[in-house]
């Protein structure tokens, strides 16, 4: 048994695993989905002062309360700042870090940073920037569930650097590279960089950016995978 928790992408919550819960726990494992702070069910504790650190520290008390150990720790998109945060501030918990279609940040960068620096999109009332559209294939039901959930997000999220203490991580790391986009893919410089890299190990998964949402049972047995290795 092992024990998943996932770092959910922007403007997101715990709520868009949903779909992912029921088959992984099914297979014996613990499953965690928390939601970062100001977005989701959290959505009323926002405010200008939310940043990366912030939703670092959220899944780090996660860990912390729940004592959780030999932790599979999934980041996609935006997670995986959060992500990489986490894994190294408690290297010694972690056994698996997995990014999903993620940034993955190295010491000094922002998210801002890694999409091509300057200043982020117009925020919405000065501090709040407003959720990208969804997957192109996402099915018109999947729309009426995501659509109303999906918060604006603190801009710091975006702009704060994250500071790492640990170059060369004990755990095994996996990139999962999502390859159905349509138009730029952010994330494809960061997979053709990571694969075939020493310590990693790569996957190519013929999914849009959120597969959580649109390909959950190829997810689910992707991970499931993952999680016996």
């Amino acid at each position: 048994m092992a024990c998943i928790l996932v770092c959910h992408g922007a403007w997101s919550g715990g709520w868009s695993w949903k779909k992912l819960r029921e088959p992984l726990r099914a297979a014996g494992h613990e499953v965690f989905t928390p939601t970062y702070t100001g977005l989701g069910e959290r959505a009323h504790l926002t405010h200008p002062l939310v940043d990366l650190q912030t939703h670092i520290q959220d899944i780090l008390g996660v860990i912390e309360m729940e004592d959780l150990r030999d932790i599979i720790l999934v980041a996609h998109s935006y997670g995986g700042m959060v992500g990489t945060g986490v894994a190294d501030r408690v290297p010694g918990r972690i056994r698996h870090l997995v990014y999903l279609d993620a940034f993955v940040p190295e010491d000094g960068q922002s998210l801002q940073d890694m999409v091509g620096g300057g200043e982020p999109q117009a925020p919405f009332e000065g501090w709040l920037l407003p959720p990208m559209p969804g997957a192109p294939d996402t099915a018109p039901e999947d729309l009426q569930w995501t659509r109303p959930r999906r918060r604006h997000q603190p801009a710091r999220c975006f702009t704060q650097k994250l500071r790492l203490n640990h170059a060369t991580p004990p755990f095994a790391r996996t990139y999962i590279h999502c390859t159905v986009k349509d138009g730029h893919d952010p994330f494809r410089p960061i997979a053709d960089r990571l694969r075939g890299m020493p310590g990693w190990n790569f996957h190519a998964m013929e999914a849009s950016h959120s597969p959580n949402i649109t390909a959950p049972e190829a997810l689910a047995a992707l991970l499931l995978e993952l999680a016996q290795g």
